[in-house]
């Protein structure tokens, strides 16, 4: 795609991020019926199946930048996704459900059980930080400990999640007076009439079908995201780094975006906040996937850049906890005082990016 023109390069850049919206829309969809369907469990679906669905793009850039040996387009696009898709939490507090005296989302979302999302998503960026340190020799069957720890530390926190969403031993079982009612980390699904079932739900197949067309469709738009915008990057002097945190990490977070809101508009707060943290914990899995595929340990490489995004997300995790556990009531802009303070810092730690790219 180097020899592409800029205009070409963004067209299909736009294209493929058009792509990804809409099949993340799909994806959130058939995984409500395939959850229902195939009883595998809600808490599955939302915390597993959607969390590693709505990621396919940066699965589809890990893999191809890794073997590409474009490492540190990977490595800016996982973690600068995660500081991206922190904000959008911020975006779905705005663009969600609005009315007259309606409390921001983390009020309307607020539980023990997200609390420990968010925490089990800054226990894996401490080991990302922590395995930068590492000498990169430290290495056995291509892999390394630093990505074998975080890999572990993610099915730890699935179980934690899994359990505390049957039930906390705290009163009212985690859940905040007012709050959305319903486990949190559960998909609430719609009952419709016997008679009305049938024409509102696609068959089984069908619904399986949607999915892994959506699923490749992703993967697909993924690649092309990744090619046409390093192209594109190239065209304007625009780092690799600074690509991968910023515009690259926004397309590939448009799947967050459409199924967070749509989750919203169904009344299911709980559910747009939980997808974002399962989703931000289960990224840097990636580079345990980018490890075996280049071969080299990853983050040991890893330069003042990523370290600096990985600080930066973990602080935006840290204010939504926190803003879980005080619940604001009032919205500043539009938005809690949570989703401000977090937008504030996001565009002083971009700020603070260009500084360190320079």
């Amino acid at each position: 795609m180097d020899t592409l023109p800029l205009w070409a390069l963004i067209l299909i850049f736009v294209l493929a991020a058009g792509v990804t919206w809409i099949a993340g829309i799909k994806l959130s969809e058939t995984t409500d019926v395939l959850d229902e369907r195939l009883h595998i469990g809600s808490a599955f679906g939302g915390l597993i199946v959607l969390a590693v669905a709505t990621n396919l793009p940066e699965i589809a850039i890990t893999v191809s930048a890794a073997a590409a040996g474009h490492v540190e387009v990977a490595v800016g696009n996982i973690l600068g996704g995660i500081a991206i898709q922190t904000v959008v939490i911020a975006l779905l507090d705005l663009l969600g459900r609005r009315g007259e005296g309606l409390k921001p989302l983390t009020y309307r979302a607020a539980s023990l059980t997200l609390v420990l999302e968010a925490l089990v998503v800054v226990a894996v960026l401490a080991v990302v930080i922590s395995g930068s340190q590492l000498p990169s020799s430290l290495e056995v069957a291509r892999l390394t400990p630093d990505v074998v720890l975080i890999a572990a530390l993610w099915v730890v926190g699935l179980v934690l999640v899994q359990r505390a969403g049957h039930g906390l031993p705290w009163h009212e079982s985690g859940t905040a007076p007012e709050a959305t009612p319903h486990r949190q980390g559960h998909r609430r699904h719609q009952q419709p009439k016997e008679t009305e079932r049938a024409s509102v739900s696609p068959s089984t197949a069908k619904a399986a079908t949607i999915f892994g067309s959506s699923a490749l469709a992703t993967l697909v738009a993924g690649v092309v995201l990744e090619r046409s915008g390093d192209a594109a990057s190239s065209h304007i002097g625009l780092s690799g780094v600074l690509f991968g945190a910023t515009f690259l990490a926004l397309a590939t977070s448009l799947p967050e975006i459409s199924t967070g809101l749509q989750a919203i508009r169904q009344g299911d707060d709980n559910l747009a906040m939980s997808d974002i943290f399962g989703g931000n914990a289960f990224l840097p899995v990636l580079f345990l996937v980018a490890t075996l595929i280049s071969g080299k340990a990853i983050l040991p490489g890893a330069n003042a850049s990523d370290i600096y995004l990985t600080a930066l997300a973990a602080l935006l995790t840290l204010v939504y906890a926190v803003g879980l556990i005080f619940r604001p009531q009032r919205r500043i802009a539009g938005m809690g005082a949570d989703s401000v303070t977090v937008v504030v810092l996001y565009l002083a730690g971009l700020a603070g990016l260009v500084a360190i790219a320079a």
